[in-house]
């Protein structure tokens, strides 16, 4: 199973609405695909249309009690499309894993034999934690979105200084697979500005494939579905389409096929 971690320590720059999409997508193109809600907040269960009520087992029994995998997953609406749910006791599992050894594997332990999804996409919470540092243990790769505004380069800095450690301290094949620039708006100047400073900085590690600003992306997690099945021909659904396509096209040969 190939695992990629969405990553970004600030919020608000589209990473969950990244992370319910780009599942979809692939799980549309015939990828058997798990999604980890590993945000406290659970905004990636409830935007795939799992009820708070409804969410039992969770990614904190993964973490904190260790459980099977297989006994948190829960299938969606989407056809080949399952969810590790998140729920408000995560928001503590940070403070009771301070004194657990090997904290920081508890993820990684728990995907170690899975083999029933091809991939697997880990929805982060916005700060780099112990929660965050458990999917950049467990990850193959990682997925930046970055918003496009003028502190993005500022907070990648931090976000690439940690990817580093941990490459030297726990996980040495860690890569960064590409950088996403969402909320991309052509009306604004300093949207056009941000987008070069980036590609200047990072050239080919950002995609080519921009996500726009577009109310039915924000529309669609009030519905409990991801944009693709709420308005798949609207321009955010269509972007994520494409990033799709380009994300694939970045697995290395063995992993390109499903």
């Amino acid at each position: 199973m190939l695992t990629i971690a969405i990553a970004n320590q600030k919020g608000g720059v589209g990473k969950t609405t990244t992370a319910i999409n780009i599942a979809t997508a692939m799980a549309a193109t015939g990828w058997r695909t798990l999604l980890i809600d590993l945000d406290p907040q659970g905004n990636a269960s409830t935007g795939m249309g799992v009820d708070a009520n409804d969410r039992g087992l969770s990614s904190y029994d993964l973490l904190v009690d260790e459980i099977a995998l297989e006994d948190a997953v829960v299938p969606t609406s989407i056809p080949g499309l399952d969810l590790v749910p998140a729920t408000v006791d995560l928001s503590g599992a940070e403070v009771e894993l301070v004194s657990v050894e090997e904290r920081t594997g508890r993820l990684k332990a728990a995907l170690a034999h899975h083999r029933e999804h091809d991939i697997c996409f880990i929805d982060c919470p916005p700060s780099l934690g112990l929660l965050t540092l458990n999917a950049l243990c467990a990850a193959d790769t990682l997925l930046v979105p970055l918003q496009c505004e003028f502190f993005a380069l500022e907070g990648l800095s931090q976000l690439l200084q940690t990817v580093e450690r941990i490459q030297q301290r726990f996980n040495p094949d860690l890569g960064i697979i590409g950088v996403a620039l969402t909320m991309f708006d052509r009306r604004n100047r300093l949207t056009d500005q941000v987008a070069d400073d980036v590609r200047d900085c990072l050239g080919n590690l950002v995609f080519e494939t921009v996500i726009p600003r577009n109310v039915r992306l924000s529309e669609a997690p009030s519905h409990g579905l991801p944009a693709l099945v709420y308005d798949h021909s609207c321009t955010g659904s269509r972007a994520y389409i494409a990033l799709a396509r380009e994300l694939i096209g970045r697995f290395p040969p063995e992993r390109k096929a499903a």
